[in-house]
């Protein structure tokens, strides 16, 4: 027996402030990337402009983005993470509500630690001190 079901769609075709705003957004529960995958993108994206010479410095990217020389380093130091660490990161579940668990600021300890034995022993007890549930 089969079972008809029905999606609504919206289509926002108004321009924010952006080239070609076209959004499809479905009514049912929205899923949200984790603040720290966008940021550990961010880093990455941060990097190869200040490698190709597309940005100066730091200080010019700050400036870029409107937000403080010291928040640039924060979201720079995730580089400092073991690849495995950074992977990771990149690839957290989505969030489907709630709070996130896990905090930039709660990776800055990692982000010190040269030694990446040492970082993944640091980021599984991380991990085992979040809670399981989301």
């Amino acid at each position: 027996m089969k079972t008809s079901r029905t999606r609504e769609w919206t289509l926002d075709l108004t321009r924010q402030g952006r080239k070609n705003v076209c959004s499809l957004q479905e009514d049912t529960q929205a899923v949200r990337v984790p603040r720290l995958a966008r940021l550990m993108a961010l880093a990455i994206r941060f990097d190869g402009l200040l490698r190709s010479g597309a940005i100066t410095d730091q200080a010019h990217l700050a400036r870029l983005g409107k937000v403080s020389r010291a928040r640039i380093s924060q979201i720079l130091n995730l580089l400092h993470l073991a690849p495995a660490i950074q992977e990771q990161l990149l690839f957290l579940p989505l969030l489907q509500q709630g709070r996130e668990r896990l905090h930039l600021a709660d990776l800055q300890l990692l982000c010190r630690q040269w030694d990446w034995r040492r970082q993944h022993r640091l980021w599984q007890a991380l991990r085992e001190r979040l809670p399981k549930s989301s």
